[in-house]
């Protein structure tokens, strides 16, 4: 059974995967094409860049985006030369943004300078989609966001977000999208922040292999459960469900 034939015959969005840190890379792809899930495969460093534009290049389901994790800033940060050179030949921007949580709490001041940079040269360039990372940080992303990051000049999509409920609303406010996985809606906090993103402002995603289904690691056509989750929360189908998501990733990319 394919993903769309778990919610209807609708097609489903996985906004957020690391397609590169599975087994086999090429493989992961090709599983993303059989089961007609629009993935965007992110990356954690330029260097890796290379192959996943080259292998998702060739698919019609899978785009790749140019990232610097904030995890790996502190002994990557001068790889972002590398990814100033290589942002002009992608709209997609990620994973990118802040962690300060506390292993990586000590390079914050570096994080900051270095998304900082990206922000600047995604505002320069426009038209730009970011998949951003805010663990335990996102005033400080919202912070930079607005003063370096004009709405006009692209779009934001906060992955796996965490904020509190008033951080929700000025994101929200600040025309951001949220890509939700399973994990996000286990846990009655959990699924009352989700339950308050607008129905226009949502994605799906899985952040595989990070996180599991059935026990082992989540691929994209995973996704469906959160999108069953999501139309049992909303009082509507699956297929409505689906469906809506795909709208709101046709009108965030145009």
């Amino acid at each position: 059974m394919t993903a769309a034939e778990k919610v209807g015959g609708a097609a489903l969005v996985d906004f957020h995967c690391h397609l590169d840190l599975y087994p086999d890379h090429q493989a992961a792809i090709d599983r993303c094409e059989r089961e007609a899930v629009y993935t965007l495969a992110v990356t954690t460093t330029p260097k890796a860049w290379e192959r996943n534009h080259k292998l998702a290049s060739a698919t019609k389901y899978v785009r790749a985006a140019l990232g610097l994790h904030p995890q790996l800033v502190e002994s990557r940060s001068h790889e972002l030369a590398l990814w100033k050179e290589l942002v002009d030949g992608t709209r997609y921007v990620g994973e990118v943004g802040l962690d300060s949580g506390p292993k990586y709490f000590r390079s914050l001041d570096l994080q900051k300078q270095v998304f900082g940079e990206i922000l600047d040269r995604c505002a320069e360039l426009g038209d730009r989609i970011l998949t951003i990372h805010s663990v335990r940080a996102v005033r400080l992303v919202l912070d930079m966001l607005e003063a370096r990051f004009p709405s006009g000049r692209g779009k934001v999509v906060m992955h796996w977000f965490t904020g509190t409920p008033a951080e929700l609303r000025r994101a929200i406010e600040m025309g951001c999208y949220f890509s939700v996985n399973f994990a996000m809606l286990e846990g009655e906090r959990r699924r009352a922040l989700v339950a308050a993103i607008p129905l226009d402002r949502l994605l799906t995603e899985t952040d595989g292999p990070f996180t599991q289904t059935l026990g082992r690691p989540s691929h994209p056509v995973d996704v469906s459960m959160a999108v069953l989750e999501l139309a049992r929360m909303h009082d509507i189908d699956g297929l409505a469900m689906a469906r809506r998501i795909m709208r709101n990733l046709k009108s965030m990319i145009g």
